[in-house]
């Protein structure tokens, strides 16, 4: 089992950057795919970013492509979600979420392991 806690989230401008993190509890982070997801009020979850376990397969929604970057590092047991050249329409509750499928999924329904969440505003 794994426990996830979000930070990084806040209040930024319409075209300025926030880098979230997910930390992981325990010693085996390393072997969870690791997912961002997102949700909007009024609005239902949506895939933002996912990583393989060694960090080398990342995987994008079409609205985040080119802007957000996702990345991790095992030996510090946390992910990464770098956002830049934010837009009002990205915001949402961003969550970070652990899968112990063989390859990346990116419905929500395929993550084993969930974070609370943290606030993302973007301000036009």
């Amino acid at each position: 089992q794994v426990q996830l806690e979000e930070s990084g989230g806040g209040l930024v401008q319409a075209g300025g950057s926030l880098r979230l993190s997910c930390a992981a509890s325990g010693r085996t982070f390393n072997s969870y795919l690791m997912g961002w997801f997102r949700q909007a009020p009024g609005k239902e979850r949506e895939f933002v970013a996912a990583i393989s376990r060694s960090a080398g397969t990342t995987y994008y929604a079409d609205s985040v492509k080119g802007r957000f970057t996702i990345s991790r590092d095992n030996a510090k047991n946390t992910a990464y979600l770098q956002m830049d050249n934010l837009k009002p329409e990205d915001t949402a509750v961003y969550s970070c979420a652990a899968s112990r499928r063989s390859s990346i999924p990116i419905v929500s329904r395929d993550y084993d392991y969930w974070g609370q969440g943290t606030q993302v505003t973007v301000s036009s």
